[in-house]
């Protein structure tokens, strides 16, 4: 019995003895699997904690507020803030922040749609990159806590749209926002700069306007609501970029291409119709108007716009010179180009581009001719604001530029026209791109009827050089009254310099 007890204990003082290893082990292991949980915790935990826009701050510095509360829509030349804050400290010497804009389906730093910048801004770029971002870490930032308040600015020529913009810190990347980027005419250095605040309010920010109609003594005044700061502007003008043939044709060159408003507005020009693509407007110049509306029936563009918009891009029916060009003024103020109605009285269509419209007259006997050209009692284009570097580097074409989407004649074999210099137009330069010619001869063309005879010869009866190209109108800055242009548009009729521009482009 005593044996017995003794044996038991002796088994358990062993039992107790081989515990005290296996517990010191499994300490062991404990501390071991803390400390590497720690360490996986730090090097894999997420960089970035949280971004913070400032819509409220950058769409208002921007003039974009009107536009959206919770998207932020940036204007090109101008610097925006935005907050990123992250989990660790910044160390910028050892692991520098990259950033990268991006905008189309196959962004490029060589085309100006992909740029790639950083604190410092020490980033390998390719040589020949264009439209380089730039950012900026603000003194008030914390760079221990990881508090960052960045200036970022997008070049003044950074192609317009929608632009995805990314962060990159140590192995991280995280999407810091989806923008979009404007022209900006407050911007100096932007080619659509406009400096004068009363017309940059008139030209890019009214939502309301004139435009006039009628005849040479009895002009009308139609009130037009633009309506560039409604709900989906934004995304409809980029879907009308989106959809444009030479989008679909080449995509990468047509986002390169929209840093420039020279090609923008041609774009524009031609989607606004639907001629030759799926634009915006079908013209009709007599009834019947089944299946759609009168284009006396409209008052503004936001209805014709999203009507577009929302029945997958098919054209609304029907419009007229002055629906054209409201709509397009439209779009045009939103994408932040500067642009106004223009209304010309006794308007010319040359179609055979001689700068005469001509009448023929059949003499006894004789069958008689038929002739395409045409004056309207009235017609309406517009002018957008913007730098001409392409006809001149010393300015002299800058600032208004006839564009017209009305579907008249083809220009480049599509059914636009414009951009014309107003300047180049007065001084009847008609060897200028683009369309120079046919708007000359809108506002400056010789009315001449001729007799037809029997041997195939034709004697000018008469020649008008007065009618054409009367009261042309826009609406004045700040007030509804209506201001008078003729003279940015044609000297007066009789005058050496007039009679001098005639023979000149006569001879040619």
């Amino acid at each position: 019995m005593e044996k017995k007890e003794k044996e038991k204990k002796t088994q358990q003082k062993n039992t107790n003895r081989t515990k005290v290893p296996v517990s010191r082990k499994t300490s062991h292991s404990s501390f071991d699997f803390i400390c590497f949980s720690y360490i996986f915790i730090y090097l894999f935990i997420a960089v970035f904690k949280g971004v913070s826009l400032n819509y409220e701050i950058n769409n208002t510095e921007h003039h974009t507020k009107k536009l959206s509360k919770d998207q932020l829509i940036v204007r090109r030349g101008q610097p925006f803030t935005v907050k990123v804050e992250l989990t660790q400290p910044f160390n910028p010497d050892l692991y520098p922040l990259t950033i990268t804009a991006e905008t189309g389906k196959y962004p490029s730093e060589n085309l100006g749609t992909k740029s790639c910048f950083g604190i410092p801004d020490k980033i390998r770029r390719s040589p020949s990159a264009k439209a380089v971002w730039k950012v900026e870490l603000e003194k008030r930032s914390y760079p221990l806590t990881g508090s960052l308040n960045l200036t970022i600015t997008p070049p003044a020529d950074a192609p317009v749209g929608k632009y995805n913009l990314t962060a990159r810190y140590r192995n991280e990347e995280t999407l810091l926002a989806t923008l979009v980027v404007l022209f900006n005419p407050w911007c100096p250095d932007d080619s659509v700069s406009l400096s004068d605040e009363a017309q940059r309010q008139e030209y890019v920010m009214n939502e309301h306007g004139i435009i006039y109609s009628g005849s040479e003594n009895y002009i009308r005044s139609v009130p037009w609501d633009f309506g560039q700061f409604e709900e989906d502007m934004v995304k409809i003008c980029l879907k009308i970029l989106d959809v444009n043939p030479k989008h679909l044709a080449n995509a990468a060159n047509d986002v390169s291409a929209r840093c420039n408003p020279i090609y923008v507005s041609r774009v524009v020009s031609a989607m606004i119709n639907s001629n030759d693509d799926c634009g915006v407007v079908e013209g009709r110049w007599s009834a019947p108007y089944s299946g759609g509306n009168e284009p006396t029936h409209w008052s503004g563009s936001y209805p014709i716009l999203k009507r577009w918009y929302d029945i997958n891009c098919q054209s609304v029916k029907y419009g007229q010179c002055w629906v054209f060009a409201g709509v397009m003024c439209s779009v045009m103020r939103l994408l932040g180009i500067p642009c106004r109605v223009i209304t010309n009285f006794q308007s010319a269509h040359d179609n055979n581009k001689n700068l005469t419209i001509d009448v023929y007259h059949a003499d006894y006997g004789v069958r008689e001719k038929e002739t395409r050209d045409s004056i309207w009692n009235f017609h309406v284009w517009l002018e957008c604001w913007m730098t001409r570097t392409d006809l001149a580097k010393d300015g002299k074409y800058d600032g208004w530029q006839v564009v017209d989407p009305t579907p008249q004649e083809k220009s480049d074999s599509v059914y636009c026209c414009g951009p014309a210099p107003v300047k180049a137009i007065l001084d009847g330069e008609t060897d200028l791109k683009y369309d120079v010619p046919f708007v000359f001869a809108e506002v400056n063309a010789d009315c001449v009827d001729w007799l037809c005879k029997a041997d195939g010869t034709m004697t000018k009866m008469l020649s008008d050089t007065k009618s054409v190209g009367q009261n042309i109108s826009t609406k004045a800055v700040g007030s509804n009254t209506r201001l008078d242009i003729t003279d940015k548009y044609k000297y007066k009729e009789g005058g050496f310099k007039k009679l001098t521009i005639v023979t000149e482009i006569t001879l040619i």
